[in-house]
């Protein structure tokens, strides 16, 4: 008996029980699908498992693509009879020439359509079976028939409803009967529609209960393992450049697609370099950032919470949780973290350290909004399936409130911004993810972060950050920035900051380094690099923009979830006296 997937089997059990005859597959839809049969494990794609596989007992299976258009993979004479009927009435040539059937959507659906419609009425008369008045009885006879339509985005893609007209209309009305008319459903027809994301295809398609939606997940640690057993079995050279077995190899490929094992395995083996988990880190790192279309990528900070000048309270914090991941305690970690801050308190640069002191993925979203409909939502989909696989993974992203859109969306990006609201803070609140899926929001504007979003629950601990309070502890972080920025100074070389420079931020110190790193080689002076940073200290002038610093020191208070984050000077003020001056700085700010 031939064992199949999970959601294959989903997939066969509907259909049976006559729940439903149309599935839309997304997700993992490019990998290899395994398939057992007499202990005997292969893997194939998922179009041929399809064909193979899933519709081996139809009479017909047809394929539809844009690309490559109609192709009759199965029951090719059942069709030709059908065309040459077709070909009489519509004067084409179609039965003559089948690898030349229509590519573009409407054509080609309303030809399989009536495909669909012709073979309803198909009856067949018996012989030994008579009516009344001694007429052959007759019965509906339709062959079983399976519809794939691939890379179904570009078929009936996302758009606005009022859009919906003309060619585009016809193709996804057709495709919407064939889930819900009844005498298509009860007649053993079965439509399958592919997309790598759910989000780029029609909402109508989408929201309709009529069809069944069915994610292919990426694969776990025991189907890699099986899937490196496989590889093994059949790779030449195999077991002289892999050195690490089957199962901890598996557990290291985490968050690859098993395409992805086979390329990184292929090369390894064709380039006779040796696959140890070093190379093996490295290549599974630019796998998944290119899988991604660069969406996501993979911090490796050389930094760890010891190079982080000040902030105390907040580094005892996360180097607390860190212990508590590496133990496995994960009831204990919160979903996420709120970092805020003015700007040039360090928000990113903790986050980054806090990556060197842990042990698990970090990665950093990058810009994943796009100007096609659809395309945005798609994104976060992928990376979404993506940071499902990897097992444990935290999640930084920066300038959270013009990354996270907003719960009732602009009215100039067509609902983009309330749609990826939507699916972060549902994904944030998923609590099947605490411990696994670690978030951090790092804004200096909170405020402008929607309220759902960064609520307890979400995101459970609010960390403000700000500039140094006391000398102390800004010539300690100038020191630090020093050393992140490649200066070559000695500790006991850098000069001591005046004391007139007290609301001097980290983004200012490195300026500062740069200005005189500059200066110091162009050459323009035979002074020393201390002797340049300390005449360029004297002549400094630092930002003038003190209300809208204050305003962001003021509402990185207002979200702090514990006191031992806050300044002294911070740590007395009630609810309202905070209300109040932020309201005095929100005056000073529109004058």
């Amino acid at each position: 008996m031939t064992e199949i997937a999970s959601w294959a089997k989903k997939m066969q059990q509907y259909f049976i029980a006559g729940t439903s005859s149309q599935f839309i597959l997304y997700g993992n839809i490019f990998d290899y699908v395994p398939v057992r049969d007499r202990n005997r494990l292969e893997f194939i794609s998922l179009r041929t498992f399809l064909n193979d596989v899933m519709f081996a007992p139809f009479d017909v299976v047809i394929f539809y693509d844009r690309g490559k258009g109609i192709r009759v993979k199965k029951g090719q004479e059942e069709f030709r009879r059908f065309l040459s009927g077709y070909d009489t009435f519509n004067h084409t040539n179609y039965a003559t020439f089948m690898g030349n059937l229509p590519r573009e959507p409407k054509v080609a659906i309303d030809l399989i359509d009536r495909f669909i419609q012709l073979n309803l009425q198909k009856v067949k008369f018996s012989e030994n079976d008579r009516n009344a008045d001694g007429t052959l009885k007759s019965y509906t006879i339709p062959v079983k028939i399976a519809i794939v339509i691939d890379y179904a985005q570009y078929v009936v893609p996302r758009g606005e409803l009022m859009q919906m007209v003309g060619n585009t209309s016809e193709v996804l009305i057709k495709i919407l009967d064939w889930a819900s008319d009844p005498a298509i459903t009860n007649a053993h027809v079965a439509t399958c529609l592919i997309t790598e994301n759910l989000q780029e295809l029609n909402t109508l398609l989408i929201e309709s209960p009529y069809n069944t939606k069915i994610k292919l997940p990426m694969p776990d640690e025991n189907e890699l393992a099986d899937y490196c057993r496989f590889l093994s079995e059949r790779m030449p050279d195999y077991h002289e450049y892999c050195k690490i077995e089957p199962r901890l190899l598996g557990a290291g490929m985490l968050g690859l697609t098993k395409a992805g094992v086979n390329s990184i395995i292929s090369f390894a083996i064709k380039n006779k370099q040796e696959l140890n988990p070093k190379i093996l880190s490295q290549n599974k790192k630019s796998y998944i950032e290119k899988e991604c279309n660069d969406l996501l990528e993979f911090i490796e900070s050389p930094y760890n919470l010891d190079m982080v000048a000040g902030h105390r309270a907040a580094k005892q914090w996360l180097k607390e949780d860190a212990e508590l991941i590496r133990n496995g305690k994960l009831r204990s970690i919160p979903m996420g973290y709120l970092l805020t801050g003015g700007i040039g308190t360090g928000k990113t640069f903790l986050a980054n350290c806090w990556a060197g002191e842990l042990g698990i993925p970090f990665v950093k979203f990058k810009n994943f909004r796009d100007k096609w409909q659809g395309s945005t939502e798609g994104n976060l989909e992928k990376i979404f399936t993506v940071l499902d696989a990897l097992g444990q993974v935290i999640v930084f992203i920066d300038e959270a409130d013009q990354s996270t859109g907003k719960r009732e969306g602009g009215g100039g990006d067509s609902g983009v911004s309330g749609r990826v609201y939507s699916m972060l803070a549902q994904k944030m609140s998923d609590t099947k993810n605490r411990g696994k899926i670690i978030w951090i929001l790092a804004t200096s504007r909170p405020d402008l972060l929607e309220v759902d979003l960064k609520r307890q629950g979400r995101l459970d601990v609010h960390i403000p950050l700000f500039a140094p309070q006391t000398d102390e502890d800004r010539n300690e972080l100038f020191k630090v920035v020093a050393k992140k920025s490649g200066s070559d100074l000695k500790d006991e070389d850098i000069p001591t900051l005046p004391t007139g420079l007290s609301s001097l931020g980290g983004n200012e110190m490195e300026a500062l380094l740069v200005r005189a790193h500059r200066q110091f080689d162009l050459h323009k002076t035979d002074e020393t690099l201390a002797e340049i940073l300390k005449n360029l200290l004297k002549d400094f002038r630092p930002s003038a923009y003190t209300a809208a610093l204050e305003y962001m020191d003021l509402i990185a208070v207002k979200e702090c979830t514990d006191s031992m984050f806050l300044p002294e000077k911070y740590k007395s003020m009630t609810p309202e006296e905070l209300d109040e001056k932020i309201e005095h700085v929100k005056h000073r700010m529109s004058i």
